[in-house]
């Protein structure tokens, strides 16, 4: 198992914990910072999920709903929600 642990690059890792966050709770999505959410989306687009439809279907979605939001951060939106 610890030969497993080290083929997860640092970046993957770093992905999986934010997903593991915003998965927990709706309200944490909206609790990320504009570094963190644009940190997120460039993780998310690095990853090559095109041997999974499901996966790579949802990584789309992931990705819109990330750009939604900082453009809600970027342009002042949100804030009142």
């Amino acid at each position: 198992m610890k030969c497993m642990s080290k083929d997860i690059s640092t970046e993957d890792r770093e992905r999986i914990t934010l997903l593991q966050l915003i998965s927990s709770s709706k309200s944490e999505f909206k609790k990320l910072s504009l570094e963190q959410l644009k940190r997120l989306q460039e993780l998310v687009e690095k990853k090559d999920y095109s041997h999974d439809k499901k996966a790579h279907k949802s990584k789309v979605k992931l990705l819109a709903k990330i750009n939604v939001r900082i453009y809600e951060l970027e342009e002042g939106k949100g804030i009142f929600y």
